[in-house]
């Protein structure tokens, strides 16, 4: 969990010596967007920085500038950038100080008439990326301190360097977010707890680290899932769903990936846990490719195939009429703010009276989370396997 996280609906005027010098008496352009808030989590080795906007859609992929310190006008190392076609004015006229040890502050201000400027004043720095998020429009910087040593050319721990310790398991909705709803009631927000405390349980058995995303019935933006999975140093990221369908016959297991080509089905299924309509997927789709799923989505995929494989075999213990919809890839912003081998999990549908027998079952979920664990476990044994082999598995 965040040590602290700030919110600001103020700022002060920037002064990085290109802004609009004077404000006072200066017409706003017509057709500008307005910034909502800006939001920061704070770790010790890892910040995230969101600016949000009051528009759908997604931004052009934003440059970052990175400036040395300028000692003779007192400012410390800096990353920036511009946003355009945004206007904040002077209605951010004090700056949201963060003092976490890699960031000193966080300002914005009119850079143009039509552009405003946001600055990271910073205090310690290893690496950062900057992505863009739709509906509405964010842009999100995440800023790294050194903690692990030896990284690769993008500045990102070597995937194969990286021993399997920690898990965080992610339930996916929650407190005003009830997921799907389905036979008598039931939400996918409680299905997907009790199987990811399960989890944790049988993942702790197992010797592995573990972090909830949550622990209990409350929201958590997608920011905030991500930022605590980034911040734990996870290892394997495990993100559990329920499934939900208009057709009642729909039924079975599916485990996903991040990738940014998918099917029809998998569009409506990243739409649904996204949180965002369909239509608007597009934008996101652009915005995956604009990140690099290199080793991380291949090990990824070795995760999926594994976790696939024992829930599959678990639940047809139980079931064994129950269909197995396979391994798939999808636009899931959950996956794609995660550094780390990360996999979905659709436990089955709540509108199928079948599936949601079982999901409301206890004895159920538990064997799910025992299946979930194997396959990890699994999963681990691969890859200490292939670094004592001096490559990968």
């Amino acid at each position: 969990m965040s040590r602290f996280g700030r919110r600001a609906k103020g700022g002060w005027l920037l002064a990085i010596g290109c802004l609009v010098p004077v404000l006072l008496g200066v017409e706003r352009p017509p057709g500008l967007s307005d910034v909502s808030e800006i939001r920061t989590w704070s770790y010790d080795d890892y910040t995230r920085v969101v600016l949000e906007l009051d528009e759908e859609g997604a931004l052009p992929a934003p440059e970052l500038v990175r400036l040395p310190p300028d000692t003779s006008a007192r400012r410390p190392e800096r990353l920036y950038l511009d946003v355009p076609d945004v206007w904040v004015g002077r209605r951010f006229e004090e700056g949201v100080e963060v003092g976490d040890g890699l960031l000193e502050g966080v300002r914005l201000g009119q850079n143009t008439l039509s552009t405003t400027r946001l600055v990271l004043d910073l205090a310690r720095y290893d690496r950062h990326r900057v992505f863009t998020l739709a509906s509405p429009a964010r842009i999100v910087v995440d800023v790294y301190g050194e903690r692990h040593g030896r990284r690769d050319a993008s500045g990102r721990l070597p995937t194969e360097l990286r021993r399997v310790q920690t898990v965080v398991v992610d339930p996916g909705h929650g407190g005003g977010d009830p997921g799907a709803l389905g036979i008598d009631g039931l939400r996918e927000k409680d299905v997907n707890l009790g199987i990811a405390r399960a989890l944790a349980t049988q993942l702790r058995a197992r010797g592995f680290d573990v972090v909830l995303t949550r622990e209990d019935d409350r929201a958590l933006t997608l920011e905030e899932r991500s930022a605590i999975a980034e911040s734990a140093g996870g290892d394997v990221f495990v993100s559990i769903h329920a499934n939900a369908s208009r057709r009642k016959a729909a039924r079975g297991i599916e485990v996903y990936t991040l990738d940014a080509n998918h099917e029809r089905h998998s569009l409506d299924v990243a739409a649904r846990e996204n949180g965002v309509p369909a239509a608007r997927l597009d934008a996101l789709q652009r915005a995956l490719a604009r990140i690099r799923v290199d080793q991380v989505g291949n090990h990824s995929e070795r995760l999926a195939d594994l976790v696939h494989d024992q829930v599959i075999r678990g639940a047809r213990s139980r079931d064994a009429s129950l269909p197995d919809l396979g391994v798939k890839k999808g636009p899931f912003y959950v996956l794609f703010m995660s550094s780390m081998s990360a996999v979905l999990v659709e436990t089955g549908f709540v509108t199928n009276r079948h599936d949601a027998r079982l999901l409301k079952s206890g004895p159920y979920q538990r064997l799910l989370a025992e299946r979930i664990a194997i396959g990890v476990d699994r999963y681990r044994t691969r890859i200490e396997t292939g670094l004592a082999a001096g490559g990968l598995p």
